[in-house]
């Protein structure tokens, strides 16, 4: 049999099974995946007249086909083509049934069987008498001469075994041992932990990725207790799943734990050994880390709630809209029906730029939560970095020095103000995570012109608007800076950071038409370098829009609003105009007035509104409809208007001033005319 002791136990087993194999019946080989005998016993080479020395550990297939084609057990031919086709059919690792008549007048029945792994086992019976047995007498006789013959060749041959058992033994202690040394380079390779822990909660074994684990040197947990393995603060994580599997559960959990200074997460089952009699010997434990994984599914979860802020922050905003649309209407009313009265003046005025400071904090918040639309328009740079830093330095601790450099110069380039903002304070606040102790921040702004150097910021050559956020914080390493724009990368601790931030920046400004370049060395700090295209800012044409819009006589205004408030304010700034109104709170009553109305020669409507028709199918009708109106919509943020209607008409957006409202007229009747 193919097997070694490794200690007297074991010496003392193989015999026992090599002695009970030997007694059988029936001959047994077992062949591995490449030909190589690995176990035998006595009735095999005594059923196939093999001598002794042709069987040893690791023989090949092909030395047994050999030895029988020598001795001329097959027909005429080929004879090395006779073995190559008998070697080739075995190594197909087929399932196979024949009998063979051997010299010897005795019939042999081979039954081979393919393993799991490749290789097979074949067993070798003596189905002589079956065959035979019409005629006892002879099948009695050939049978004592059998036993006779076996008998005697044992005999004759009992001392060559031992000496050949003594060789095989050492052999197989020299397989098995390889053998084991492969088995543990593969439990030590696989990315898997893997240990096995007794009823008494002590390893019994551990693979070193385990040990690794948990600081260990290889080899240094088998032996130990469960919890002066894992510690106490793991172990109290544990303790209830380890009661489990002792109780023949199997189980699968979740831990975390401080490894190398960062927090960790793995995912861990326990597999019971169970003895056929049901009881639990103790449990294997394969773990695998998923600290990745939950980094990611932290991100989605940001991801989510950033949606879910969005959501509401849009209702928020629509609502909100529609309240500063009355505040700022009736102060603004107010302010023009009493312009001397000083008293009305000294209230309505902070009032009136409270409320569009509101409408400005309304439109960070889209912006925030990705409702609003980018708006590239041309941006005084010295102005945005000066608002921005009364808000920076309210965000930073006193331990951080804020400055900025604006060059004296007025600089304009075409961006959206509000994303800008955003990825400056973004700038801002990582700065801050990388002076925990203090340090310096300096915010500056210059037009440059790019030429070859352009190509680091992988732009085109031209002029550019040059902004620069550098702070002395703990800079970044080579391989952190590689990756600083991967979405989900960061480097703060878990749950302190999305790792969207400066991706979200980098995206923003590649789509301004600019680029953007991070400097930064080990404990040398970080510099932040972001070009935008300079533009010409346009004349500021406020103030023709001062004037109130010439009403023709009998141009009827239908208003089309359901926020009763909001639709006072603007019916006011109508009437103030010179139009006569009429109002409709939703979109059927207005389809019903204009149906029966002709003189209606204005509509001027809200986008959002109940009833199962808004603005937007209000336009649609109309337009198809009533050609020769004019229609004015207005819109709580900016995006609500998008859609199917006609890109020529104006779009209020929600609160607006009387002179918006005027230019949205004029321009109807501009493009009317």
């Amino acid at each position: 049999m193919n097997s070694g002791p490794t200690s007297p136990d074991t010496a003392q087993r193989y015999e026992m099974l090599q002695a009970g194999l030997d007694l059988l019946d029936q001959g047994i080989t077992v062949f591995d995946v490449n030909l190589r005998l690995v176990a035998w016993n006595e009735p095999f080479l005594r059923l196939l007249e093999f001598p002794r020395e042709l069987a040893y550990v690791g023989a090949p297939f092909e030395s047994f086909i050999r030895f029988n084609a020598e001795r001329s057990e097959y027909g005429p031919g080929d004879r090395e083509t006779q073995i190559a086709e008998r070697v080739a059919a075995a190594a197909s690792f087929a399932p196979h049934v024949t009998e063979r008549q051997r010299p010897n007048g005795r019939t042999l029945l081979l039954r081979g069987e393919p393993l799991p792994h490749k290789g097979f086992v074949t067993l070798y019976s003596d189905v002589t008498e079956q065959r035979y047995i019409e005629n006892l007498t002879e099948y009695q006789n050939i049978q004592l001469d059998e036993r006779v013959r076996r008998r005697t060749a044992q005999l004759e041959n009992a001392n060559a075994n031992l000496t050949r058992a003594n060789d095989e033994k050492t052999r197989m202690a020299v397989a098995l041992k390889r053998s084991e040394e492969r088995l543990r380079l593969i439990n030590d390779t696989i990315p898997i932990l893997i240990g096995y822990v007794d009823r008494h909660e002590v390893y019994q074994y551990a693979n070193k990725g385990y040990s690794d684990w948990y600081g260990h040197p290889e080899g240094g947990v088998t032996g130990r207790a469960v919890l002066d393995v894992i510690g106490p603060h793991v172990y109290g994580q544990v303790r209830d799943a380890v009661k489990k599997a002792l109780s023949g559960q199997q189980v699968t959990y979740e831990y975390q734990m401080e490894r190398q200074g960062q927090t960790v997460f793995a995912r861990s089952t326990l597999v019971p050994e169970i003895t056929p009699e049901g009881e639990t010997l103790g449990f294997f434990v394969f773990s695998h880390e998923i600290t990745e994984q939950k980094r990611m599914q932290a991100a989605l979860i940001q991801a989510q709630k950033m949606e879910a802020i969005g959501q509401l922050t849009g209702g928020l905003a629509h609502d909100f809209n529609n309240l500063l649309t009355v505040i700022i209407g009736n102060l603004a009313a107010l302010q023009d029906h009493r312009p001397d009265d000083s008293a009305v003046q000294e209230f309505v005025q902070p009032a009136l730029q409270s409320a569009r400071r509101g409408v400005q904090l309304i439109k960070r918040l889209l912006t925030f939560s990705r409702q609003q639309p980018l708006e590239p328009q041309a941006v005084d740079i010295g102005r945005l970095i000066g608002n921005l830093g009364k808000l920076v330095r309210r965000s930073l601790p006193e331990s951080i020095a804020v400055s900025t450099d604006l060059a004296g110069a007025s600089i304009h380039a075409l961006v959206d103000p509000g994303q800008l903002e955003s990825a400056l304070l973004n700038f801002a606040l990582n700065a801050r995570d990388a002076m925990p102790d203090g340090g310096r921040l300096h915010i500056a702004a210059r037009s440059v012109e790019l030429a070859g150097d352009a190509a680091a910021f992988d732009v085109l050559p031209g002029r550019y608007a040059l902004l620069e956020v550098a702070d002395n914080g703990s800079g970044m390493d080579a391989a952190t800076l590689a990756r600083v724009f991967e979405p989900f990368f960061t480097t703060k601790r878990f749950g302190l950071g999305s790792g969207l931030g400066l991706s979200m920046a980098y995206g923003f400004v590649k789509q301004s038409g600019g680029g953007i370049s991070i400097q930064s060395q080990p404990g040398q700090g970080t510099t932040v370098l972001m070009v935008l295209p300079l533009t010409t800012p346009e004349a500021d044409d406020d103030a023709a829009g001062d004037d109130a819009p010439h009403a023709p006589a009998g141009e009827l205004v239908l208003l089309v609003e359901d926020d009763p408030d909001v639709r006072r304010v603007v019916r006011q700034q109508l009437v103030d105009f010179g139009y006569p109104v009429i109002e409709a709170e939703n979109g059927v009553q207005a389809i019903e007035m204009i149906e029966q109305i002709a003189d209606i020669a204005i509509v001027v409507s809200d986008v959002i509104m109940p009833g199962g028709v808004n603005g937007r199918q209000l336009a649609d009708f109309v337009l198809s409809d009533h050609p020769h109106m004019r229609i004015v919509l207005m819109s709580g943020y900016t995006d609500e208007a998008a859609g199917d209607v006609a890109s020529e008409l104006p779009v209020l957006a929600k609160p607006f001033a009387r002179q918006d409202l005027a230019r949205a007229l004029q321009a109807t009747k501009r493009e009317r005319s």
